[in-house]
């Protein structure tokens, strides 16, 4: 029996391997690729990518949320289990490589009674009988158009391009963890500034009430301090609020109960990496998961297109069988009433109204589409390199120019308090330097959060992490 099925398989494979493939071979589209980014100086060789996403910002509190979301996350977890269930589809396509092998059995009870019939000429008889089979069957589909071939060519494809579609979420989902984190402490740091405004706002408030209570002053100023005080408590009640949306959506992002999340004080620099080489912009295209995923969907449709091609032809099937029967059970094992058979079958497509016709080309135009995609996920990629580039440049100058108008807007209120109190100016003054201060304080708050938030996107743009993969951290490294 073992050597009537391996005789079956090899046959089968013989006339397989002889046979053509239909349907025409993946080659890559050609991109036109700049020979640098836009806001790129020089090519550099290496890249700001090849950095793991911990040596972007040295902060403790930001490693451990980032390790615990790629542990915990929910799509993250969703994406690894799509992954699998694309894995276990190529094995069930490149299953069909080989023949299926089944067990037939059977059992069947006859009675009969013939009487003489001079016509019929059959004897008398009145009995009955047993017949028990038992056996192995064989069925192979022959690949002659390499149809199989193809559905195994897609289907690789495809599991490949679900495994860049998790690589880019756990990709997407680091930077969503940064950029929230690095927003969280910004409004920590504007939260800050809000209760020195509010204190100062306090402190003139109480200022001009006691010198309107000793008849120096109007009612009017009091009022005007009074009202800049609660407009300041209202700007701080804002922020406090944001502060919690913040932390609930890191707690989400990371997989826990909304709650507080623990992170670095606020007025700790977390200044980026001094040097953020972008790279070679030809390497982006074999860097970036999303685009990496796009050429995996255009390989798959190539291949169906010769699925469709493939179904044009007939198809040719070998079947065989092997076994024994006999009258008695106990026969059935140690008799010697042995059953083969072997055939081969033939079927083709004569008229279909149209319907191969119409796959074939919905198949070509499958694939035109995915090859436009992969071309716009390329263009898109060299943009979002080149913007993240240029914002990181001119957000350090702008923060460079705030710096220095909060330094002067600090000396003007300073300036404007001692004026006030020497009797040379008056409370508009104070109150004008104190309202042009603190939201320049906070713009400068606001861009340095942009600046490094403009590193982090560029991270992003450039496929960081690409050679990282999340099981590292789910077994806790």
């Amino acid at each position: 029996m073992k050597l009537f099925l391996a005789a079956v398989t090899a046959v089968a494979l013989a006339i397989g391997l002889c046979g053509c493939l239909m349907g025409p071979d993946y080659t890559r589209p050609a991109i036109s690729t700049p020979a640098t980014f836009r806001g790129q100086a020089t090519v550099e060789p290496g890249s700001f990518a090849d950095e793991a996403w911990w040596n972007v910002y040295s902060d403790p509190f930001l490693n451990t949320l980032i390790k615990e979301a790629l542990k915990n996350n929910n799509d993250l977890k969703t994406a690894i289990a799509r992954a699998r269930e694309a894995e276990a589809y190529r094995a069930v396509a490149r299953s069909a490589y080989l023949p299926t092998v089944g067990v037939e059995s059977g059992v069947q009870r006859d009675h009969g009674v013939y009487k003489n019939n001079p016509d019929l000429d059959l004897p008398t008889n009145n009995q009955t009988s047993n017949l028990f089979l038992g056996g192995l069957s064989a069925a192979w589909e022959v690949d002659l158009w390499g149809r199989i071939r193809r559905s195994t060519e897609a289907a690789n494809a495809e599991y490949l391009a679900t495994e860049e579609g998790r690589r880019g979420l756990m990709l997407a989902l680091v930077t969503e963890v940064a950029q929230t984190y690095l927003e969280l402490v910004e409004l920590d740091g504007r939260l800050a500034v809000a209760r020195d405004s509010r204190d100062a706002f306090q402190a003139t408030y109480t200022l001009f009430s006691k010198r309107y209570g000793a008849g120096i002053v109007s009612r009017l100023q009091v009022t005007r301090a009074q009202a800049a005080l609660s407009s300041a408590e209202g700007t701080l009640n804002d922020i406090e609020l944001q502060v919690a949306e913040k932390e609930n959506q890191i707690c989400v992002l990371i997989g826990r109960n909304p709650g507080p999340v623990q992170r670095a004080m606020p007025g700790k620099e977390m200044n980026p990496p001094p040097s953020v080489p972008a790279g070679i912009p030809s390497q982006l295209l074999e860097r970036r998961p999303d685009i990496r995923e796009a050429e995996q969907n255009l390989r798959s449709a190539s291949a169906r297109i010769g699925i469709a091609a493939a179904n044009f032809f007939p198809r040719f099937g070998l079947t065989a069988l092997l076994g024994r029967v006999s009258p008695e059970l106990s026969s059935l094992s140690g008799g010697t009433a042995d059953i083969w058979a072997l055939a081969s079958s033939f079927s083709g497509p004569v008229f279909t109204g149209g319907r191969l016709t119409n796959e074939r080309r919905a198949a070509v135009d499958v694939f035109d589409q995915a090859k436009y995609q992969y071309s716009q996920s390329a263009l898109r990629a060299f943009r979002e390199v080149s913007d993240a580039l240029l914002a990181s440049q001119k957000l350090s100058a702008v923060e460079e120019e705030q710096k220095r108008e909060v330094a002067a807007l600090t000396d003007s209120v300073s300036i404007a308090r001692r004026r006030y109190l020497g009797g040379l100016a008056s409370y508009y003054e104070v109150l004008e330097a104190q309202q042009l201060l603190y939201p320049a304080e906070i713009s400068l708050s606001e861009t340095s959060r942009d600046r490094r938030l403009a590193i982090v996107q560029l991270y992003r743009a450039l496929g960081g992490g690409w050679n990282f993969d999340n099981t590292r951290f789910t077994n806790g490294q």
